[in-house]
């Protein structure tokens, strides 16, 4: 009887074991693809006249998703950058302070004062995210209408402003997702800086407003530290002649640094050992465990990366990253 008795407890203290690993096993959340996306659109013209002769114009969209294992997103953030450069009817370029994103300028943005809508840019912005989370990319470009706005889902969920550059840059994101440490209790995160240099315009070479949009999206845990990151860059260079007129080529298509891959070139015409995007891949691992007011020890004084960044293969101006990594703080 008490050989029965023990068998019996035996097989107890077995299935409960089993219980306790199934149990443990439905705890640990399934890890998502983490991707980032930037869609580019970029204007330039002359004015027929006045003091300010010309303009060139950059809006930046840029998607961070995660993803699960049946390509539904789980997490969307999305920004613009809308960025304008100007210079005179001399060929003199006139600096911009900062750059605030559509996101960052809130309220600022005006749209219910000039524009006579109910919800503000990044009210529309966030229900849109909201919208998108559950879909797949199929469904996400199925959202898209007449005139690059919404479907009545969308506008039935408050956002009313057209659409088709979320969904580009969506799909790039989804396009680039890759396996990561990602999970449904993370938190995703994107921050975009923005920063201009100018030539003037001489008699022997054409004058230049250069932007160069920083982008750092990531997933961080309950503490702020980075599980996965991924940086980008898309960098727009506005010329224009003595008498100000425009010698952008507007038929150029733009493509961020990280985009261009092998063909940005540094190997080939900078003698470097490692491409753009494989030194942004090692700036982005240094990244990992970091808070964003931590990764600011990643840029040296002279805004390149600080020593040890460099041995692990990054060479290239980090400065940019960095700044744009602190808005996700």
């Amino acid at each position: 009887m008490k050989k029965i008795l023990c068998v019996a407890l035996a097989a107890l203290m077995l299935c409960t074991a089993f219980a306790l690993v199934a149990c443990e096993k439905e705890e640990t959340p399934a890890t998502l693809k983490f991707g980032m996306g930037v869609y580019v659109d970029v204007s330039a013209a002359t004015d027929a006249d006045g003091e300010v002769k010309g303009k060139g114009s950059a809006a930046i969209t840029a998607a961070a998703v995660t993803l699960d294992a049946d390509g539904k997103i789980v997490a969307c953030v999305l920004d613009t950058a809308a960025n304008d450069v100007t210079y005179t009817s001399e060929g003199k370029a006139i600096a911009n302070e900062s750059f605030k994103t559509k996101g960052e300028l809130g309220k600022d943005y005006n749209m219910k004062t000039y524009a006579n809508a109910t919800k503000e840019w990044f009210e529309q912005r966030d229900a849109f995210e909201a919208l998108v989370v559950g879909k797949t990319l199929a469904e996400v470009k199925a959202l898209v209408a007449t005139g690059n706005k919404g479907n009545e889902e969308v506008t039935n969920a408050g956002c009313t402003i057209m659409i088709h550059e979320f969904v580009y840059a969506i799909e790039k994101a989804c396009n680039n997702a890759a396996a990561s440490n990602a999970t449904k209790d993370h938190t995703l995160k994107l921050g975009v800086f923005t920063e201009q240099t100018n030539k003037d315009a001489t008699d022997e070479k054409n004058g230049e407003c250069k932007l160069a949009t920083n982008l750092f999206a990531a997933v961080v845990d309950a503490e702020g530290k980075v599980v996965v990151a991924s940086s980008d860059c898309a960098e727009i260079s506005f010329g224009f002649d003595q008498k100000g007129a425009s010698t952008y080529d507007t038929a150029k298509k733009v493509a961020t640094k990280r985009e261009a891959g092998d063909n940005y070139g540094m190997k080939l015409y900078g003698g470097a050992a490692k491409e753009w995007y494989e030194q942004a891949n090692a700036f982005d691992a240094a990244c990992v465990g970091k808070k964003a007011s931590e990764i600011s020890s990643l840029a040296g004084a002279d805004n390149y990366a600080a020593a040890d960044l460099k041995a692990a293969g990054c060479t290239i101006i980090v400065s940019g990253f960095v700044k744009a990594a602190a808005k996700i703080g």
